[in-house]
C-alpha cells in the first residue's frame, strides 16, 4: 500500500487544470494562495494541517507525536472549493471595477460596429458561479466534518446480560410491568 503525499504545487496544479488552465493565472499564484490559506481550511473543517519544510500538507497524529498524517483527498476537495470561491470572487471584483469605468457598450459609425462585452452581465454570471461554489463548499465542509466525527463517550454497559422475560408484558394505561 503506497501512501499518497500531496505537495502544495501538486494541489495548485490540480486546481489550475480544473479551471481550464487559464492564461491569466499561474500555478505559483495558486500555490501561494494555498500556503496563505491553510489556516482557513483548518478553521473550516476543524483540523490542524500545516505545510512542512518540503511543502507537503500534513498534520500531527493526536495519538502519536512522532507520526504525521498526510492530507486526504476529501480535505483537498474542500481546499479546492475554497479556491474556486476565491477565484470567482476576484473575477466579480475585476468585472465590477471595469464596468464602473467603461460605460460604452456598443458603437456604430460609417457602417462599422464595435460591441463590447457588457461587464454588468459578466459580473452577474461570475456572482452566480461564486454563489454556487460557496454552497458546494459548505456542503463539502459539513460532509467532511460529519465523516471525521467520532463519539466522545459511549454510555452503558453492554457486556452484562440483562434481565429479559418474554412473557412479561407492559400495561400502557398504568405504566407498569405485569408478570
Amino acid at each position: 500500500m503506497s501512501i499518497q503525499v500531496f505537495k502544495v504545487v501538486d494541489i495548485a496544479d490540480q486546481i489550475h487544470r480544473e479551471l481550464g488552465s487559464p492564461t491569466d493565472l499561474g500555478i505559483s499564484a495558486i500555490a501561494f494562495w494555498i500556503r496563505s490559506n491553510i489556516g482557513g481550511l483548518n478553521n473550516m473543517i476543524n483540523q490542524n494541517f500545516k505545510i512542512n519544510g518540503d511543502y507537503e500538507v500534513d498534520r500531527e497524529d493526536p495519538d502519536n507525536d512522532n507520526l504525521t498524517i498526510n492530507i486526504d483527498i476529501n480535505a483537498i476537495a474542500v481546499l479546492k472549493k475554497m479556491y474556486m470561491v476565491h477565484y470567482y470572487d476576484s473575477k466579480v471584483r475585476s468585472t465590477l471595477s471595469a464596468a464602473s469605468t467603461d460605460s460604452v457598450v456598443e458603437l456604430a459609425s460609417d457602417g462599422s460596429r464595435i460591441r463590447k462585452i457588457n461587464k454588468n452581465e459578466q459580473s452577474k454570471t461570475y456572482a452566480a458561479l461564486k454563489k454556487q461554489e460557496y454552497e458546494e463548499l459548505n456542503y463539502l465542509a459539513n460532509a467532511y466534518k460529519a465523516g471525521e466525527a467520532v463519539p466522545l463517550q459511549v454510555a452503558g454497559n453492554d457486556t452484562i446480560e440483562g434481565d429479559y422475560n418474554p412473557y412479561r408484558g407492559f400495561n400502557r394505561i398504568n405504566k407498569v410491568y405485569s408478570t
